[in-house]
């Protein structure tokens, strides 16, 4: 486990000599939302590929880049592309860029992704802000010996997602004329979309977006009591018509379009930390 903590200060040293150094926030930017960058004044644009034990994005509409800069006068790291457990790694890995932020200095992380809509009134477009997740269905990244130098061995997770975030986000909402939806986001493993039986029973069970990222980045930062904001784009709706079938084509398509709202409310937030 020493291991786990060695690998990480070797990653901070690494980007704390390249230049970044206590930013204050953290980004993750989600399938097709990579346009966001183009918002930051830039310092430090570094390949993923050259950190230290960091893993290599393998999808679509991840770039692989950590960004160093500013925005709406704050000092940031943005992740343009994330992991997933799907990909193969494992979930220490997917989480080791959240604790490499956090470890940088970061005091509040915000989330994005593309997630598909499972509550009969969403539609294609649609922004959610996530309220709360359902975890069950992917492996939690804490298993194994607690790291208590990273938090407690049983992290309390019922404001998963920071109320006082969501406030100023919806406020945000409001004053821009953006309508956000705010739901339950159900973690799953993917890399398959749903079948029909799966997402009668996720909304069942409570949940209002199915995805296949976020969750076990949500729960490391807990564990390490940053608090966390997270939105969802919704690009696909999964009770359809008989007929209907879903891409990732189809996923990043929509996310595209959905781009510039979430890119304002995220300035915002972000402006008002």
């Amino acid at each position: 486990m020493n291991d786990i903590l060695l690998k990480l200060e070797e990653a901070v040293q690494f980007l704390q000599a390249k230049g970044i150094s206590r930013p204050g926030v953290g980004v993750v930017l989600g399938s097709g939302l990579g346009s966001f960058v183009n918002e930051i004044d830039i310092e430090q644009e570094i390949s993923y590929q050259s950190i230290p034990h960091f893993p290599v994005s393998t999808v679509e509409g991840h770039s692989g880049k950590l960004i160093f800069g500013k925005l709406s006068g704050k000092q940031l790291v943005c992740m343009a592309g994330r992991f997933h457990y799907y990909e193969g790694y494992t979930p220490e890995e997917v989480v080791f860029p959240i604790r490499v932020m956090i470890r940088l200095g970061i005091e509040n992380i915000i989330l994005s992704n593309a997630a598909g809509g499972v509550n009969p009134g969403y539609k294609v477009g649609d922004l959610m802000i996530i309220k709360d997740h359902i975890s069950f269905a992917t492996k939690n990244p804490l298993i194994g010996k607690n790291l208590s130098t990273l938090g407690p061995r049983f992290p309390d997770m019922s404001e998963p997602y920071k109320k006082e975030l969501i406030a100023r986000a919806l406020d945000i909402g409001r004053q821009q004329g953006i309508d956000i939806k705010q739901g339950v986001y159900f973690g799953v493993t993917g890399p398959t979309f749903e079948t029909r039986a799966e997402y009668q029973m996720i909304r069942i069970l409570g949940g209002d977006a199915v995805g296949m990222s976020t969750v076990q980045e949500v729960v490391a930062a807990n564990h390490m009591g940053i608090p966390v904001f997270a939105m969802s784009v919704i690009t696909d709706i999964g009770v359809r018509e008989d007929e209907n079938t879903i891409t990732h084509e189809e996923v990043l398509h929509f996310a595209k379009a959905a781009e510039p709202k979430i890119t304002l409310i995220i300035k915002e937030m972000i402006a008002s930390l």
